[in-house]
């Protein structure tokens, strides 16, 4: 093979070494990936992504020192147990965000070649930047249709029910009065949700209308299931707020990551902007509910 490397036989080894590894766990989270699904045109995908990767862990492993990979069982757990959870496309979108720093390491090796070597890894250059990123275009779920509608749901639900908790700090000391009553709205509330995305998706004709409703007001539902529990834990509001809230800021944020990684979005402001109009709006309500707690001499009445 004429042309090579023409630095160091130690940069050499570095270089491959890491491919090596990074495109050995990506071989097997593609093969692994493949051998869960059950969609024939989505399973050919991943093992054609497996196969490329196993190709450049091959030749790369032929120059590293040290090409055995070690350390992947618990990764690889966590990568298939994100699958189960979140969804395929959701784990080859995380997987992609990787490339970035592969891509780039690759074209610095490029300044360092020359001659057959540098053809070879302007093909696995091209791989990772045009085919792989064609076959992951090619991955789709259902559920992907709906993601706007779940979002309905969810951040409807967080801020509404949060809002209804805050404001019976003022007006009661019993948690279970609170649970109950943010129950109660976010019942009649989801069935409101469901109906209004159900007479949306209708007029767009581009989603089912009945699938449409039955997910907003779902994820409305189960984030106010949620949102109420700690109610029914413990006697002191404070805790049950408390826990509630961080709850809502949680399921905020993992919502907010979720739909960041699939659309390719940035998540830090969009979680911020989230956990900022969550906090807001517990905090008028609760003034809100103060002012009309002591207005009408309620406050802490109700228990």
């Amino acid at each position: 093979m004429s042309g090579g490397f023409k630095s160091s036989r130690q940069s050499i080894s570095e270089d491959a070494e890491f491919f090596s590894k990074d495109e050995y766990f990506d071989h097997v989270v593609y093969r692994e990936l493949a051998r869960m699904e059950r969609d024939g045109p989505r399973r050919e995908l991943l093992e054609r992504l497996s196969e490329m990767e196993d190709k450049h862990y091959r030749f790369w492993s032929g120059y590293a020192e040290a090409a055995q990979v070690r350390g992947l069982r618990l990764r690889l757990f966590f990568i298939l147990l994100l699958r189960k959870l979140m969804g395929i496309v959701f784990v080859i979108k995380l997987l992609e965000r990787h490339e970035s720093e592969v891509v780039a390491r690759y074209r610095r090796v490029l300044e360092r070649l020359d001659g057959d070597l540098r053809e070879k890894v302007e093909e696995f250059l091209r791989d990772e930047e045009v085919h792989e990123k064609s076959l992951m275009s090619q991955l789709d779920e259902p559920v992907l249709k709906y993601i706007g509608f779940v979002a309905l749901g969810l951040s409807d639900s967080i801020i509404e029910i949060t809002g209804v908790h805050a404001g019976f700090l003022g007006v009661t000391a019993s948690t279970l009065v609170a649970g109950v009553a943010g129950l109660i709205v976010g019942f009649a509330a989801s069935i409101s949700m469901g109906v209004a995305a159900y007479l949306k998706a209708k007029s767009e004709l581009r989603h089912t209308p009945i699938s449409s409703g039955l997910v907003t007001g779902l994820a409305y539902m189960v984030s106010t299931v949620l949102l109420a529990f700690p109610y029914f834990l413990t006697h002191d509001m404070i805790t049950a707020f408390a826990a509630s809230v961080s709850l809502a800021v949680c399921l905020a944020t993992l919502f907010t990551y979720y739909v960041a990684v699939v659309q390719d979005l940035g998540f830090k402001r969009e979680a911020l902007e989230n956990t900022a109009l969550l906090m807001g709006t517990a905090i008028a309500t609760y003034l809100f509910g103060e002012a009309l707690g002591s207005a009408f001499g309620i406050r802490g009445a109700i228990r």
